[in-house]
């Protein structure tokens, strides 16, 4: 069977070797120099000026979200508008931090929101933030939502945990809003097994960030940015400083382990990303121009695209479920993420007021599902890949 992932890590033996190497020596394994030799390694990678590294991507949306309330930059009762057609844990944080989710369907050619979809919320809904999911890699007109975005005083950030890599417009995804969040976890682009981050080209936010990973305290922030709050604070003394919380938090440190795996995969991630787009291109030359078969997917507008998973939508649920069945012991599969998250028991226990009938997020739920795409596919692999989709 094909699986959907191969390895721990690109180059796993190679970097198992490294680390193994790394652990008998390493005289500390919390956070410390590997981890912000990483967040300066990433945030040069992705172009923006701070990353704070976490422990999953799933703590980075959390972290963003309250970073945004400590910060008054919103509060609870706010409607925040998300891609309907997501992961879960970028709309729990919402519902867990007291603001009101607002979904938002995608097209069907992108599996993305439009500007045109936002616009017709816009129509319905007051929207102090967009939570944009760039969902498989793949985006809309993201620069033209950004511009909306400005225009009516609302804070874009972007769930980039899929979309490591892309570039739209010369400009890689997660660079369109105030602050993007990704995943390092095992099955994405890059693997540190489990980790995340959140990257911002704003300092006050960034310092908030790395408070909100730590419990609230001042650990990590440097020597005067702990001076300056400890000052604003009356903190004078060294020995309670080390335990006084200025803002809400939690503990969502990574270790030493993720940092140095981080920091070796950074070295192929540019290889592990051609990769991928290499493979997606072949694949959809042969499997999107079966139009009988399957909704196109629309990329052309896309510099560079880089997914760890391949999308097909079928036309029918009978064509969907023939193929789960062709798979089956050939192909490993899975759903397109969460589907339509209205959809899902925990919105539908703690959220009230919306239903989404017939969107074009629950189509693609119930007619589609999506393969592994990783740099290690062989070339049999491949064709057995586009066989079973084109027969």
């Amino acid at each position: 069977m094909i699986k959907l992932i191969k390895s721990t890590f690109y180059k796993e033996r190679e970097t198992a070797i490294k680390l193994a190497n790394f652990i008998t020596k390493a005289k500390i394994l919390s956070f410390s120099k590997e981890c912000e030799k990483f967040e300066s390694g990433f945030a040069q990678y992705q172009g923006r000026k701070n990353c704070i590294f976490v422990n999953s991507g799933s703590s980075a949306n959390l972290a963003l979200i309250q970073a945004l309330l400590n910060l008054k930059k919103i509060k609870k009762g706010d409607r925040i508008g998300f891609s309907a057609l997501t992961w879960s844990t970028n709309t729990m944080p919402l519902v867990e931090l007291g603001l009101l989710p607002v979904p938002i369907d995608v097209e069907i050619n992108t599996l993305n929101v439009s500007s045109k979809k936002l616009l017709e919320s816009l129509k319905k809904y007051k929207l102090n933030v967009l939570f944009l999911t760039n969902l498989l890699g793949f985006c809309d007109d993201i620069d033209k939502i950004s511009k909306i975005c400005k225009e009516k005083n609302i804070i874009l950030i972007e769930d980039n945990c899929e979309g490591l890599g892309t570039v739209y417009k010369g400009k890689k995804l997660g660079n369109f809003g105030f602050a993007s969040t990704f995943s390092f976890y095992v099955g994405h682009h890059m693997s540190t097994i489990e980790g995340g981050a959140v990257c911002t080209d704003n300092e006050k936010f960034s310092t908030m960030l790395r408070i909100v990973r730590a419990h609230g305290w001042d650990r990590n922030l440097g020597k005067k940015k702990q001076e300056k709050i400890r000052n604003s604070h009356k903190v004078n003394s060294t020995f309670y400083s080390r335990y006084t919380f200025y803002d809400l938090g939690y503990n969502f440190r990574p270790t030493e382990i993720n940092g140095f795996i981080g920091n070796t995969q950074l070295e192929f991630l540019d290889e592990i990303v051609r990769k991928r787009q290499q493979n997606f291109l072949r694949i959809a030359a042969e499997v999107y121009k079966k139009s009988d078969k399957y909704y196109p997917i629309r990329f052309s507008h896309i510099d560079l695209i880089s997914n760890f998973a391949i999308p097909v939508i079928c036309r029918s649920r009978k064509i969907r479920d023939e193929l789960v069945e062709k798979c089956n012991n050939r192909i490993e599969i899975r759903p397109i993420v969460g589907g339509d998250i209205t959809k899902q028991p925990f919105f539908i226990k703690y959220v009230k007021g919306f239903k989404n009938e017939n969107t074009n997020a629950a189509l693609i739920y119930e007619n589609g599902f999506y393969l592994g795409n990783n740099p290690e596919l062989t070339e049999k692999e491949l064709k057995e890949i586009i066989k079973v989709l084109t027969s």
